[in-house]
């Protein structure tokens, strides 16, 4: 299949990043997720997490959110619904083909895809506001395992805080105006 040049270096930038995240103290914002809260040094917002809470021993489709603590790797939005977002971390715009592969017997498991894959793959591109804009977290990215949990995002949360599959989801209004104050070192901390 024939890529364009800006979804190879969208995907080469994923990943390239763990070299950022191993940088080490961070002049950027660290997050910090507990008591349904999001938390970072100048402020806070209500937060969903997984349906099933927060858990140390995460599993593919068990609707919780990983525990401990993780780099912050790249942006992803929506560009029919957000004008791109700043960030110091790489920013990408999602295009209607891509595809985040959950299935844990495939090679490109938790990894950005483009559709159609032979494999199951969760469309970024969705039709609810859910994935206007994200941070993928750096779970389970380096090195992959299998059947870990995939697909593990900061993103906008539903009008009712609808409980995720495993993301920590906020309002898309705050979650833009954190954007700017994330980087290579920022991390994301999510306590049970």
């Amino acid at each position: 299949m024939l890529v364009g040049r800006r979804a190879l270096l969208s995907l080469s930038m994923l990943l390239s990043v763990p070299r950022l995240w191993d940088a080490g103290a961070s002049e950027f914002e660290n997050l910090e997720y507990h008591g349904g809260r999001l938390y970072w040094s100048r402020g806070s917002a209500v937060a969903a997490v997984g349906r099933n809470g927060v858990k140390a021993d995460k599993h593919e489709g068990d609707g919780a959110t990983p525990a401990g603590t993780f780099p912050l790797v790249s942006v992803y939005y929506r560009p029919d619904k957000v004008a791109e977002p700043g960030s110091h971390l790489p920013v990408t715009p999602l295009a209607p083909n891509y595809g985040w592969v959950d299935a844990p017997a495939d090679a490109s498991y938790n990894r950005l895809v483009f559709l159609p894959y032979p494999a199951s793959a969760e469309e970024m591109w969705r039709p609810d506001d859910l994935y206007d804009v994200l941070v993928v977290i750096g779970y389970n990215l380096d090195p992959v395992i299998p059947g870990a949990g995939s697909a593990i995002f900061l993103h906008v949360a539903s009008q009712d805080l609808t409980p995720t599959a495993g993301c920590v989801a906020i309002e898309k209004g705050i979650l833009l105006k954190l954007l700017p104050l994330l980087g290579p070192g920022s991390k994301i901390t999510i306590k049970e």
